[in-house]
């Protein structure tokens, strides 16, 4: 299981960043299970509306639409989870860590507010990474 922020979600559905694409891969195939809160999705619906966004969807050729329904294809909708004890800076991260927390789940963000937290988080047993360390792992070494 793993809780993706919105700025992860934006790369694997907008940016189609390569960074990721064991990750989305992983997703695709259920290897790995995304969950995520209806806030979630409402924050995402309302990122991808921003003007800095639309461009980019137009540029890579995709709408808001098309990144719903790749969001509500592979996420597992869940209840809000209660408020976990370490508290964020940006009240707007901090759903992703009671999710986090209370799945007992890595958190993959971008944001600074968020892996500052990782010793906090760690001491919960909640990974705060980024994507690309989390891929890091994914991806077998291979053998001589």
């Amino acid at each position: 299981m793993i809780v993706l922020d919105t700025n992860i979600v934006l790369d694997l559905f907008v940016f189609d960043d390569l960074a990721v694409l064991p990750l989305k891969d992983a997703l695709q195939t259920q290897q790995l299970q995304w969950i995520a809160t209806p806030a979630m999705r409402e924050e995402l619906a309302r990122v991808l509306a921003y003007k800095q966004i639309v461009p980019r969807l137009a540029y890579y050729q995709r709408s808001a639409t098309d990144v719903l329904a790749d969001f509500d294809r592979l996420v597992r909708l869940v209840d809000v989870a209660p408020k976990a004890h370490p508290t964020c800076k940006d009240p707007d991260d901090q759903k992703f860590i009671d999710l986090a927390v209370a799945h007992k789940t890595p958190l993959l963000s971008k944001d600074h507010a968020v892996l500052c937290m990782k010793k906090r988080l760690l001491a919960l047993d909640v990974y705060a990474q980024t994507a690309t360390d989390f891929v890091a792992n994914l991806i077998p070494e291979p053998t001589a």
